[in-house]
């Protein structure tokens, strides 16, 4: 089992211009104090990005992996449905820098974020 299944991550939309994934928050993505645990936050960001950076390769010769991660929580969030939109502001050949926003599904922004991945040569 891969971290996205193990978290019910499910890819909406991937391509070049935006990736879109949503995740249902239940007790499994919380905090001892019953709020989503801000690491979910980081890892929808980079999840996305990822996604999206390696929509520009060959896979099968290099892919795209995290090298820098900012995020700002900008509001708690229980339970329910999350959605996150990622889109390139850099796509060059040693790197990548991708932005995303995590929202509620009513539109509530939860946190905002910024990745840059390295394009890594396989093999």
């Amino acid at each position: 089992m891969n971290l996205l299944t193990g978290l019910g991550i499910v890819t909406k939309r991937a391509n070049q211009e935006e990736v879109q994934l949503t995740l249902e928050i239940t007790e499994q993505h919380q905090q001892p104090y019953g709020l989503m645990h801000g690491g979910i936050s980081g890892i929808l960001i980079e999840t996305a990005a990822s996604i999206g950076a390696n929509t520009y390769l060959d896979t099968t010769q290099e892919v795209a992996v995290g090298l820098e991660l900012n995020l700002n929580h900008l509001a708690s969030f229980q339970k329910g449905h999350l959605i996150v939109t990622a889109t390139p502001i850099h796509t060059g050949k040693q790197t990548h820098v991708w932005q995303a926003v995590v929202s509620t599904d009513t539109g509530k922004k939860i946190s905002v974020g910024r990745c840059t991945l390295m394009i890594q040569r396989l093999g």
